[in-house]
């Protein structure tokens, strides 16, 4: 019944997408001469269908997977609609998130949800409110982000005060987490793999110069606790990232300190740190940079100093195989250092490749069963990947990765073999056309 469902969802979207296609053109070509300034009011109607087939071997992602090479395919279907009036918006994204041979399923569906569903209303001149589930993405996307990789993406629900200026621009965030259906996987949902019950975050970015800009994020999560005597816990982060830039060269040092306790009721005293410098010649764009995220020599029964991030995203610091993104899980609570360098090539208006490399060192070195210490050096990471765009609307992305191991990353338990060679691939295409926009003056 569900293929079912599907089959008519997909073929239905097929027949409509020409006609609002067509529709569209006309009613653009009908408003194009007047004014912007007298706009009353509009609509726009997009739809996105991106299908992503991925293969790995040799290695895990989560607990429940095994080293079994894996093939499948995930399919993200995208409605979104846009209205504006005045000083009013309301938007809509519906996706479908559907799943072909995963789990020895040959047809299934992950989820079916609301991706983002708010509304957003001018208060004064410069003030503005947000309310409903929404992405939140902040600065690069380490601390927070809205996953625009993943089928899913993340999304938050809660209220966001927004108040920009020339040089300015701040908001503070309220959201909680309430318990939701689990009809489908909390992997495919944008919103059930949090665990806060209350989230608040104020961002800040101040452009000091034509050269210098400030960016600050500080937030606290509080957390229910089911391991102890229901007494929640909550955590701090305070943090900030400075960034250079001219025309060809740029620089940024990015650090946040991490305190509260966790769910063990350990304090936290933890920091995250990542300088970074790049440079553009003609078409090529070097990064080069590092992450340090800090750990601990040896369990502590009354400290934790393994920092964790829980919103933002790591595949594109931590190599887009993923071998690290449940932190402090991941590293045995062992620290992480991950150099790497990053070169990115605009082969033309159509074409770009790009070619990340990685380091992995633990902070403190790891322990064998006998409680002999590891060495500290984990294995190389290297992702190539190609983006073409044929013409408008289409996407098509492709990447091949590859990690060459050593002993002690057998240790994290995410490879079997260091003398296997863990590669993932991936073969994703997006096509996203807006199918009406309407205009009224």
């Amino acid at each position: 019944m569900k293929s079912l469902s599907f089959r008519f969802m997909f073929q239905t979207s097929w027949r409509i997408i020409p006609l609002l296609a067509l529709l569209n053109s006309v009613v653009s070509n009908q408003v194009f001469a007047q004014n912007q300034d007298t706009l009353k009011e509009s609509l726009v109607i997009d739809f996105e269908i991106r299908p992503r087939a991925e293969y790995r071997k040799d290695y895990i992602q989560l607990p429940t997977d095994d080293f079994a090479p894996d093939f499948f395919v995930s399919q993200r279907n995208r409605l979104g609609i846009t209205y504006r009036r005045k000083a009013i918006k309301l938007h809509a994204s519906l996706q479908e998130i559907h799943l072909w041979g995963k789990s020895g399923n040959l047809s299934s569906i992950g989820s079916i949800n609301a991706y983002e569903l708010y509304l957003e209303a001018q208060i004064a001149k410069n003030l503005s409110v947000k309310i409903g589930r929404q992405g939140l993405s902040l600065d690069n996307g380490r601390i927070f982000s809205d996953a625009p990789w993943s089928q899913q993406g993340r999304s938050h629900e809660g209220i966001r005060l927004f108040y920009n200026q020339e040089k300015l621009a701040t908001d503070f965030t309220i959201a909680a987490t309430r318990k939701y259906p689990n009809q489908y996987e909390a992997a495919y949902s944008p919103v059930a793999s949090h665990r806060y019950q209350l989230l608040l975050v104020h961002h800040l970015k101040y452009k000091i110069n034509e050269h210098y800009t400030l960016t600050t994020i500080n937030f606290a999560d509080v957390f229910e606790n089911n391991n102890n005597s229901g007494q929640p816990y909550f955590g701090i982060n305070n943090g900030a990232r400075l960034e250079y830039r001219d025309s060809n060269f740029y620089w940024t040092l990015n650090a946040y300190y991490q305190y509260g306790k966790n769910s063990g009721l350990k304090k936290i005293k933890a920091y995250y740190i990542q300088p970074e410098i790049s440079a553009t010649f003609n078409k090529t764009t070097l990064r080069l940079g590092a992450e340090i995220m800090s750990g601990e020599a040896a369990p502590d029964d009354h400290i934790s100093r393994s920092f964790g991030i829980l919103y933002g995203v790591a595949w594109k610091f931590m190599g887009n195989m993923n071998f690290f993104t449940r932190f402090p899980a991941d590293v045995n609570n062992s620290g992480l250092v991950n150099p790497y360098l990053f070169v990115l090539y605009k082969a033309g208006k159509k074409m770009s490749f790009r070619a990340d490399s990685h380091l992995f060192y633990t902070q403190y070195p790891l322990r064998n069963d006998n409680n002999e210490k590891a060495a500290r050096y984990l294995g190389f990471e290297n992702d190539l990947s190609l983006n073409y765009k044929p013409v408008k609307n289409v996407n098509i992305n492709f990447g091949f990765s590859y990690l060459i191991a050593e002993k002690s990353m057998e240790l994290l338990k995410k490879i079997e073999d260091a003398n296997n060679t863990p590669v993932w691939s991936y073969l994703m295409v997006s096509f996203n056309p807006v199918i009406l926009h309407y205009n009224r003056h």
